[in-house]
């Protein structure tokens, strides 16, 4: 697989090209699938039709890799939290965490057993998969995650988790951690299921200033990451913390690709860190409204990433308003100009 001997920075015959959010609303064919699911959740657990809004944009665009359909907030649902999703407003937990007593309640391995149909989407989709496509399965991170069930949603300024951080690190630690050890055993049976790759992701990784941002966030992404690591070294784990390019001297640990941002300089990433991974992104999403500008942030990407291994992605996830025949030109141009 292209996608993997790219990770492990092994030769390929051209720049392996995949879109974070790539299944989803700017496909005609998503939103059939999901107005006959019902709401957003019915579709996340339906492992059929997961599993066939996953394959869509390998099958419609050429990706190199299907990334399994689900939510990084399913976790906390399955543990015990009631989760909705709203419109206009986003994910919605009835009761967000606030007291040890709301903590304890969560329930760890029956989150992982509650969450068998996203293993058994991931087992359809990699069935299904052509051999020579990867298929990543992912979670959020425990910080990303921790925002939601502190903060009951979606946040402005995570004032919540934030005085947490400052007046009581202990609690936070311990919400922290017991996500920690629910995302191993999540991602381990990802894996299990077919996963041939996984990635973290931080959205909100900017929210924290640097000592912050290393003791809350990265040191439990790269706890999990030692954990796969550990145990399926053939497995290539992507760590995506968003925002944080003034922070790259200091990024160390065993994982293999690290996710690029649109707001971090790709010359900057790959000054600080090509030596020791895979670089993933970045161009920005909002490119993909124009074929003049995708030519454009296309070559100028490859032209810094020549001779580095480097797997093409955008900066954070494809919009939804975004032309399907956009998102095609993009990642054709990606493959063929990379040939080159």
């Amino acid at each position: 697989m292209i996608f993997i001997d790219a990770c492990f920075k092994k030769p390929t015959s051209y720049t392996p090209v995949w879109m974070m959010r790539q299944a989803g609303r700017y496909l005609p064919e998503y939103m059939q699938v999901r107005s006959s699911a019902g709401d957003f959740l019915s579709l996340c657990k339906d492992y059929k039709k997961a599993s066939e809004v996953s394959l869509q944009p390998v099958d419609i665009l050429g990706v190199d890799a299907a990334i399994i359909f689900s939510d990084i907030l399913v976790v906390p649902l399955e543990m015990g939290m009631q989760l909705s999703f709203q419109k206009g407003e986003g994910p919605v937990f009835a009761k967000p965490i606030e007291t040890k007593a709301d903590l304890e309640k969560l329930d760890v391995e029956k989150s992982v057993k509650n969450l068998s149909y996203v293993y058994d989407a991931l087992k359809l989709t990699r069935e299904k998969l052509a051999n020579d496509k990867a298929l990543i399965g992912f979670c959020g991170s425990p910080w990303t995650i921790a925002t939601y069930m502190i903060e009951g949603g979606g946040s402005k300024n995570y004032a919540k988790c934030k005085k947490l951080v400052y007046q009581n690190p202990e609690f936070l630690h311990q919400i922290l951690s017991k996500l920690s050890h629910a995302l191993k055993l999540y991602l381990e049976e990802q894996i299990k299921a077919g996963a041939n790759a996984v990635q973290i992701f931080d959205s909100w990784a900017s929210a924290l200033e640097k000592e912050a941002f290393f003791e809350f966030s990265f040191n439990y992404m790269l706890e999990i990451s030692n954990y796969i690591k550990e145990k399926y070294p053939h497995i290539p784990v992507i760590l995506f913390p968003k925002g944080v390019s003034a922070f790259l001297d200091q990024i160390n640990g065993n994982f293999d690709v690290f996710g690029v941002d649109w707001s971090t300089p790709l010359d900057l990433a790959k000054e600080k860190l090509s030596a020791k991974y895979t670089l993933q992104g970045n161009m920005e999403p909002c490119r993909l409204y124009d074929k003049k500008a995708i030519e454009q942030g296309v070559l100028e990407i490859l032209q810094i990433m020549k001779n580095t291994p480097h797997i093409f992605n955008l900066g954070h996830g494809i919009l939804p308003d975004i032309p399907v025949e956009n998102a095609k030109y993009f990642i054709k141009l990606v493959q063929e100009q990379s040939k080159k």
